[in-house]
């Protein structure tokens, strides 16, 4: 079914990719992920092949180029087994620059799209608080307007790439009164005086820095808000679909990947006379899993085609976030049994898929949130509808 939405121009593409992945990354990840930090010289290789492009128009510097690409930069990103480089660069590719692409003007895509498109800045997207989670609505952080410039005040926490970015897609309240309607969106230089970032320790993603960032009355300049003031809360929504999207793509990539290795291993390892593949609870529990994965990822595709094709699709991107990092989790964990106590060793691959497959279920909106806004528009008949501007 893949031709349904996989060009030969697509293949090729990913034929490439992968041949630039096995050079160009998979040497440094085992280093990447035992010191936390990716060495700057891969963004700008990603850059210089388009890879940050994917999605931005021509005439913005990018490629302009239709979703199924970024399906298959995602999967392949999997492949190399490391959930926090895949986060790291995805993070920045669309979570920062898909508000950069969507809401900034002519003088911040110049500033800031530009060279991310480039690999020469990159980005962060600052909406998670301490105290608010999935939440994004509770936010406390404040931006209030002096003159020329707005003083931000607050903290964002579980922020990918907050350490080393060199800006940060902010979120935060230009009027408390308002609840989510006084939430707006600004781009702020990392180097602002009175920014500061920790890293934060964490059981995977090892490979990417998560950080919790403060911000103690910086100094934004009116011109870095981003589309409307008090439209933030509807351009975070919008953008939701598409973190979900990839999410769920993150999920069936992983799990296509752990399956596959989980295979071969089976092939070789021999238990009372033959290869356990002979076994049949093993071969039927495979099964499960190959049938589960499959349903996720014709799912996955289905839904990248629509919102390529410009549909509104949150309660869809919810559905594939959702079901997809369940069973990747499923997945992770069925694997990592058949190894058996190889499974439980770090020189093999499926300790860390293990370990970065658990953020799925949690970043990018909770799994229990995530029920609840599916519940919210199946019980309730609940409509989001897009942000208008």
């Amino acid at each position: 079914m893949q031709s349904m939405y996989f060009t030969e121009e697509h293949q090729l593409f990913r034929q490439s990719l992968k041949d630039f992945l096995q050079k160009e990354v998979v040497p440094h990840i085992d280093k990447w992920e035992e010191s936390g930090t990716i060495e700057r010289f891969i963004w700008k290789k990603f850059g210089d092949m388009g890879y940050f492009g994917l999605a931005t128009p021509e005439n913005d510097g990018g490629l302009g180029l239709d979703l199924f690409y970024t399906v298959i930069l995602l999967e392949e990103l999997q492949k190399v087994n490391s959930g926090g480089f895949a986060a790291a660069i995805w993070a920045h590719a669309y979570l920062a620059m898909t508000h950069l692409n969507k809401e900034a003007d002519a003088n911040i895509k110049e500033k800031y799209l530009r060279p991310s498109v480039d690999g020469d800045k990159i980005g962060c997207l600052c909406i998670t608080e301490p105290f608010g989670g999935s939440d994004v609505a509770a936010m406390r952080s404040t931006a209030v307007k002096e003159g020329d410039h707005y003083i931000l005040n607050g903290s964002k926490t579980f922020i990918t790439n907050g350490v080393y970015a060199d800006y940060m897609i902010v979120a935060a309240k230009t009027n408390s009164s308002l609840g989510n309607k006084g939430i707006s969106i600004f781009v702020v230089d990392r180097q602002s005086e009175g920014v500061t970032a920790s890293k934060l320790n964490k059981l995977g993603w090892r490979a990417s820095d998560t950080a919790e960032i403060a911000f103690d009355n910086v100094k934004i300049p009116a011109e870095n808000l981003m589309g409307e003031e008090g439209m933030g809360f509807s351009y975070i929504m919008e953008h939701f679909s598409l973190e979900r999207l990839i999410m769920g793509i993150n999920a069936h990539a992983r799990s296509e990947h752990a399956l596959e290795y989980t295979l071969n291993y089976m092939s070789e390892r021999e238990a009372f006379g033959k290869s356990i593949n002979k076994f049949q609870a093993l071969r039927h529990r495979i099964a499960d899993l190959y049938g589960d994965i499959d349903m996720c990822k014709e799912y996955n595709y289905s839904v990248a085609y629509r919102l390529d094709k410009g549909q509104y699709v949150v309660k869809e991107a919810t559905i594939s976030k959702l079901k997809s990092t369940k069973v990747a989790d499923e997945v992770a964990t069925e694997c990592l049994q058949f190894l058996g106590g190889y499974g439980y060793i770090e020189d093999y691959p499926m300790a860390r898929n293990f370990r970065d497959s658990r953020l799925g279920p949690i970043g990018g909106g909770t799994s229990e949130i995530l029920r609840e806004i599916i519940a919210k528009m199946v019980i309730d008949k609940k409509e989001y509808k897009p942000a208008t501007v």
